[in-house]
């Protein structure tokens, strides 16, 4: 990569094709989020890799509860065998763990599950891993205005003091994969002058190459911010 200055630090990412990865192969939905769980650490070590400072993952969102009960049982399953697992890798690969969104509303036993990462890790300093659980940007916009007025002022620096992604680095670059071109209430006051990036790439099939990809398309834009 080259001009530092055109370089990325934080990265989100909208995670879709789950489903219809399992669709194309004739396998049960379970089947595509488990698939979908190994791009994820696939394409967190690659972060680190690739220099980034931040990569912010949407794992499950506040609408996700529409979606029927043993699916979002496999994916709570999921989720917490996820962090179970890779918890040592992260603690190895000096990889912080932020989670963004309403996540202490999900189980006892989630939250603690949650907690503990969350202790283990805050050490670390070489990347930042945030993933959005119970998540509506929305919702959070709401909360960050109310934690403003309480403070006395609501202006656009104190709602964005208190957004859940306050100690983080600005949003440069956000991708969608699955060929869906829609934010989904994800990180909307973040996006504001992010770049964004669309590929018809199912979740499960995207690679540290096309994260790279990517970031190399980002590096050829020319970011303005309104200005000439």
């Amino acid at each position: 990569m080259s001009d530092t200055q055109n370089r990325a630090r934080h990265v989100a990412i909208i995670m879709d094709g789950n489903g219809r990865w399992a669709k194309k192969r004739h396998l049960p939905r379970v089947a595509g989020h488990r698939a979908g769980v190994e791009a994820v650490r696939t394409i967190v070590r690659a972060a680190g890799d690739l220099g980034l400072e931040a990569m912010t993952l949407y794992a499950f969102s506040s609408e996700n509860w529409k979606r029927p009960e043993d699916e979002v049982s496999d994916l709570m399953g999921l989720m917490k065998r996820f962090i179970l697992s890779d918890l040592d890798e992260f603690a190895a690969n000096d990889v912080k763990l932020k989670v963004i969104g309403n996540w202490r509303a999900l189980a006892p036993d989630v939250v603690a599950l949650i907690e503990n990462a969350l202790d283990r890790t805050s050490g670390n300093k070489r990347t930042t891993l945030a993933v959005a659980l119970n998540y509506g940007a929305q919702d959070e916009l709401v909360r960050a205005a109310q934690a403003a007025a309480a403070a006395g002022a609501i202006t656009a620096d104190a709602i964005e003091a208190h957004l859940d992604t306050a100690d983080m680095p600005p949003l440069d670059l956000l991708i969608r994969t699955s060929g869906e071109v829609r934010l989904s209430n994800f990180l909307l006051w973040q996006a504001a002058y992010a770049e964004l990036y669309f590929t018809d790439r199912l979740w499960p099939d995207f690679t540290p190459d096309d994260l790279k990809a990517a970031l190399d398309q980002f590096e050829r834009r020319e970011r303005r911010y309104g200005g000439l």
